[in-house]
């Protein structure tokens, strides 16, 4: 015991400090140099100069809003993981986020006013409505059939949403929009997109942890649980139930961005196990590092112009997809 808190430590601070550095980075990097007294100005001593403006009111509320919205997808990753027992499991694969991405595609096409309070209720809907598919899915007891059987239906969702999103946006002349959408990022990130993403992540957080508990038990199995008093599929509604507004906050943000939600919890338990009160607020600090990272990558590759996000995490995540399965199958 004492050993695992040492490594939770450990693992904390060094995150703590790569985050750190990620948001430093994340602030001065880009066409426009920006120096460490720009950045102090910008917070302590503001004033109306390009540079104060590009600092407070693009670059912070962009690196924040990349931080929480990480966070998100690493904590739900863990989540849907947990009580699923399976380790291929993430939000984007389960097609949820590509759910939520198809309804704010039908929004664009409908003309409905565009802004973070709409984005964020076409994303919820979708999510919804993608999450109560899963959950019918899951409700039954998860043996390794029942699994393998979500994870298809989840992948044959995602197609079939992006594919419909895709059409979307041809046939309503938004496809530019629509493949931005698709394709991930933060381009126009505002202090409205962090405050959202940071209140579904704080909140979130918190009852992921207070559930956390009960996602131990399930991990262990349904009769286990069932031995234990807990009804797993009211765990798994409830963990589901809390995915879906979480999820929803991170398209809303970030887009259509896969894999950090796969990414993150596999590497977390391979380093601190399998106790998911440790795993979930330290798949929160690892889902902020990697996707502040991506962003700055996103931002830096070809400068001036914006690589989609969505396209690094791809490149770290299919790789790591298809050794996973290979390894679960073997």
């Amino acid at each position: 015991m004492a050993q695992s808190k040492k490594h939770t430590l450990i693992f904390t601070i060094f995150s703590m400090l790569l985050l750190i550095g990620g948001l430093v980075l994340a602030v001065r990097l880009g066409s426009v140099p920006i120096t460490f007294s720009h950045i102090f100005d910008s917070i302590f001593n503001y004033s109306e100069s390009l540079e104060l403006m590009l600092v407070r009111d693009v670059r912070i509320p962009r690196a924040l809003a990349v931080l929480f919205t990480g966070g998100i997808l690493g904590v739900t990753g863990a989540m849907i993981q947990g009580v699923t027992r399976n380790p291929i499991a993430e939000p984007s694969i389960l097609g949820v986020s590509q759910g939520a991405t198809l309804v704010i595609a039908i929004f664009y096409a409908l003309g409905i006013s565009i802004n973070t309070s709409s984005v964020m209720a076409a994303a919820f809907i979708g999510a919804l409505a993608t999450g109560l598919l899963v959950l019918a899915f899951i409700s039954k007891k998860a043996n390794n059939n029942s699994i393998a059987k979500i994870l298809l239906a989840g992948t044959a969702m995602s197609t079939f949403f992006i594919s419909l999103t895709t059409i979307i946006g041809l046939l309503s002349n938004q496809a530019q929009m629509v493949g931005f959408w698709v394709s991930g990022g933060f381009r126009n990130a505002t202090w409205s997109d962090f405050k959202l993403v940071f209140t579904f992540g704080i909140i979130g957080l918190i009852i992921a942890v207070l559930l956390s508990g009960k996602i131990n038990i399930l991990n262990l199995g349904d009769d286990v649980a069932i031995g234990l008093g807990e009804n797993p599929e009211r765990i798994r509604f409830m963990t589901l139930i809390l995915m879906i507004p979480m999820c929803a906050a991170a398209v809303a943000v970030g887009k259509n961005i896969a894999f950090v939600g796969l990414i993150v919890p596999q590497i977390v338990r391979k380093l601190l196990g399998e106790d998911y009160r440790r795993n979930i607020p330290c798949s929160f600090l690892l889902g902020a590092v990697l996707l502040t990272y991506a962003d700055i990558a996103a931002r830096m590759l070809f400068d001036p112009y914006e690589t989609p996000i969505g396209v690094f995490t791809a490149l770290i995540g299919i790789p790591f997809f298809i050794a996973i399965a290979r390894k679960e199958r073997g």
